[in-house]
């Protein structure tokens, strides 16, 4: 008699031809494990910046409407094309429109994952250091906190820190659905909760926190223009991971029996909350210490350690507070990795382990550049102006994930005749998600496209 970890590694040792992806999610594990896909480091840098530029709540506001709008019927779109395919975001796509067209279409968003976390474990890895240091107190020995991570970053020590975030990451994958990813998620997204709880206390109960409380609840609706519509809906379109094929790979694993409707609403509320509780703790903070929410990694890494350490146990919130971004990394990573690894076991007829640490490997050696190019460790790392970390993040961001993105709604909507079936809504409720597939999201994330393209300027 075989235990349920023996099973699932004798399952992730192949795949069924027919079936697919035989691996599975339990319901609530799913729903923890696409939480934590969606939740991730730009919600602690990228979102006050574009918040507090765009007009607090009203781009708050903005973000929610169309997070509803179109970020969740394209959401429900990948749940469904990956349930029913049952196989990595190319092979699903085959499979449903019996065209190897479609193949290379969904290897765009294979290839986008893949060139994200090359540099997103770098950035992971700064979390970490840093989360060390303030849990050991060297953190907070020199006041120089812009000097500290530009020493930091324009050394090799980015690399070591890298190659744990891969390790790790690579790990959990290796371990399966259930034992692996499912497990750990369990783990680090209520804890997750936990971190984002006591911060968002810690940040209210500051003297002054009221002003940058009002900040981001009070609307100022005359910020609001058409590119700051762009730019909501791009960032609730990425906020859920959609567009790089995560979404798609781990639906292959979703059991029949799940309401995809209803994980959909669970994902899209959980993504709402990180934000809403990011902005709890970000714009408290800049408010009362005078820190400028614009800052990007700058906020994160110079101006918060320096909030931090004229707090009371500031040590130990700072420790708190880089451990939460951790966190949100490693989940987002373990969803990113899945979908070359699933891909690569499909491709080549590897195991699960085998497969994993392959492409985690791989991964780690393409994110090299990137590591010692941001910081100048290896200077001349240049091309018109921008790093190689630069060039990796504009390629998958403003022209990968978008384009990915689009190939969904018109798959959903024109190409596959049973997502009716598959999606598992009502009549009424199906048409009016057609509709959105076939008319409005095509068009809204295609003008996103173009924007961060830079055809369409303001």
């Amino acid at each position: 008699m075989h235990t349920n970890q023996s099973k699932e590694q004798h399952s992730a040792s192949a795949i069924d031809p027919k079936q697919g992806m035989t691996e599975r999610f339990s319901q609530y594990g799913f729903i923890l494990a696409a939480i934590g896909s969606s939740v991730g480091l730009g919600n602690m840098w990228k979102f006050p910046y574009i918040t507090g530029q765009y007009g607090g709540a009203a781009f708050f506001l903005l973000f929610t409407i169309c997070l509803i709008i179109i970020g969740l019927p394209v959401l429900l779109a990948e749940l469904a094309i990956g349930r029913a395919g049952r196989g990595s975001a190319s092979t699903s796509l085959v499979r449903l429109s019996g065209k190897k067209i479609w193949g290379g279409f969904g290897f765009i968003s294979i290839a986008g994952a893949f060139i994200i976390l090359s540099y997103y474990a770098v950035v992971a890895g700064w979390t970490m250091h840093y989360a060390f240091l303030s849990f050991s107190g060297q953190l907070f020995s020199s006041s120089d906190y812009g000097g500290h991570f530009g020493s930091f970053i324009g050394s090799y020590w980015p690399i070591v820190w890298q190659a744990v975030v891969m390790l790790l990451t690579g790990w959990i994958v290796a371990r399966g659905v259930s034992s692996g990813i499912e497990k750990y998620n369990r783990i680090l997204i209520p804890g997750l909760v936990v971190l984002l709880i006591l911060l968002a206390v810690r940040a209210l109960t500051l003297e002054g926190a009221g002003e940058g409380v009002s900040f981001f609840l009070q609307p100022d609706f005359s910020k609001l223009t058409a590119e700051s519509a762009l730019v909501a809906l791009g960032h609730a379109f990425f906020s859920l991971s959609l567009g790089m094929g995560a979404i798609m790979t781990y639906g292959a694993y979703v059991d029949r029996k799940q309401s995809l409707g209803k994980a959909t609403l669970a994902v899209g509320s959980g993504d709402l909350l990180y934000a809403l509780l990011a902005g709890l703790i970000i714009f408290p903070t800049t408010f009362v210490f005078g820190l400028e929410p614009a800052q990007g990694p700058g906020l994160v890494f110079v101006a918060l350690p320096a909030a931090f350490s004229a707090m009371p146990l500031g040590a130990w919130f700072g420790g708190l507070f880089f451990v939460l971004l951790a966190i949100a990394a490693l989940t987002s990573a373990v969803s990113i990795l899945e979908v070359p690894v699933a891909w690569v076991r499909e491709k080549f007829g590897w195991g699960r382990a085998g497969a994993a640490a392959f492409t985690a490997f791989l991964c780690f050696l393409v994110g090299l550049p990137s590591a010692v190019s941001v910081g100048g460790a290896v200077p001349g790392i240049e091309f018109m102006g921008k790093t190689f970390f630069d060039w990796m993040d504009f390629l998958s961001s403003n022209i990968i994930l978008p384009l990915g993105g689009l190939i969904v709604t018109l798959f959903a909507g024109y190409f596959w005749k049973g997502a009716a079936k598959e999606a598992g809504l009502s009549t009424w409720w199906f048409n009016l998600w057609l509709f959105m597939m076939r008319w409005v999201a095509p068009v809204l994330v295609g003008l996103v496209f173009l924007y961060y393209a830079g055809v369409i300027r303001f």
